[in-house]
């Protein structure tokens, strides 16, 4: 059956588009076109935005996804985020055994497979971030686990029943024929916690590697003598960053100076969201430590070491709009578009156009999200 959604202001792939109606069966747009008189009368106030896409999440609702990773805790983590926003996600494994690894996939095949209609519309795959990383940048990582790549792993990263892969590896601690063929399997790679120096982790990016993991956070910095992972990702124009903006992890300032040099077509938002988003759990047992809520900051127990956040998209969304001085059409851009083209989904998701999936976000004139659709259906 066809569904019509006449919205007062929609955010179309050129732009903001006044009174326009939406058509949509099964959960996919057939037209957008401009509203009747009679629609313009009942259409509904606000700005529609695409779902955002967050292909770093951790956890939510309560839960984290390396703790238990089976089909319902994935089912809690994409309700806990879809209130927020997130109409497509990666639930992301920190580095962990062979074992969990393996359960992560085996959930994830799941929902995509059998999971209820409205979870499996979320998950657009996983994200593995580590274990092939740096123990000198590991941040929360536990360098136990902290290794080079096995066939055990090998056999988990190209399943070709999860959807879209996402390897978060340190290019010290990988070959460069490894990232190739990754790349070859279908895997998207990026760099992150790192210690490596500019020529290798330019070597990365020539073998394949196209995204780098939370800008700036866990890798070797930019200095005078010393470009680093940071200058090798604001200098190559075609690689992908995440940035967590949550005014933890990175100064404003900082954000939106690299913000500018990416620009909003290879600039995306992330949470790298912990259990806390969307539950009012305080602190959390995480390896062989624990992760500790202060305000709107998770760290562990010392309260030196970030661990994650608790944002969620919207806040990201909001807090680059406001603070770093980005328009709504470009926060927007960086919120659903960009990692739509970074996971190869662009085609599926990310825009409000004829072809896309029917997933978008509400906003009132001051910016409060009053509304989230995934597939058509109303969230709240």
């Amino acid at each position: 059956m066809m569904q019509t959604l006449t919205v007062e202001r929609v955010l179309l792939p050129q732009g903001w588009a006044n009174y326009q109606t939406l058509s949509v069966r099964n959960g996919i747009i057939q037209g957008v076109r401009d509203a009747s008189l009679e629609e313009q009368a009942q259409a509904i106030r606000g700005s529609l935005l695409p779902g955002y896409f967050d292909t770093q999440v951790n956890g939510g609702g309560g839960v984290l996804f390396n703790h238990s990773p089976c089909a319902q805790h994935i089912e809690t983590m994409a309700k806990a985020h879809l209130r927020f926003g997130t109409t497509s996600m990666l639930p992301t494994i920190i580095t962990d055994n062979a074992q969990t690894m393996r359960a992560a996939a085996d959930a994830i095949s799941e929902v995509r497979t059998t999971g209820q209609p409205e979870v499996k519309a979320l998950i657009k795959g996983i994200h593995f971030e580590g274990p092939f990383l740096s123990v000198a940048k590991k941040g929360v990582h536990d360098s136990a686990f902290i290794r080079v790549p096995s066939d055990a792993e090998l056999a988990t990263l190209t399943r070709k029943d999860v959807g879209k892969v996402l390897l978060t590896v340190a290019p010290e601690s990988v070959s460069m024929s490894f990232i190739k063929e990754m790349v070859a399997e279908g895997v998207v790679v990026a760099i992150g916690h790192t210690n490596a120096p500019f020529e290798l982790v330019q070597d990365a990016i020539d073998a394949g590697a196209t995204g780098f993991t939370h800008l700036y956070n866990a890798m070797s910095a930019l200095t005078s003598r010393e470009p680093g992972a940071v200058g090798a990702a604001l200098l190559n124009n075609s690689t992908y960053c995440g940035f967590i903006i949550d005014h933890h992890h990175l100064h404003p300032k900082s954000a939106e100076l690299a913000l500018k040099v990416k620009g909003e077509n290879r600039a995306m938002l992330v949470t790298d969201a912990m259990a806390h988003v969307g539950s009012d759990i305080e602190r959390l047992a995480f390896f062989n430590t624990e992760i500790v809520r202060r305000g709107d900051k998770l760290t562990t127990p010392d309260g030196i070491t970030l661990a994650g956040s608790c944002l969620d998209m919207y806040s990201a969304l909001l807090n680059t709009h406001r603070d770093c001085h980005f328009s709504l059409e470009q926060v927007s851009k960086m919120a659903s578009t960009t990692p739509a083209h970074f996971m190869g989904l662009d085609a599926e998701i990310g825009k409000i156009a004829v072809g896309q999936s029917a997933d978008f976000v509400l906003v009132d004139d001051t910016l409060a999200l009053t509304q989230v659709y995934s597939r058509m259906r109303p969230v709240f």
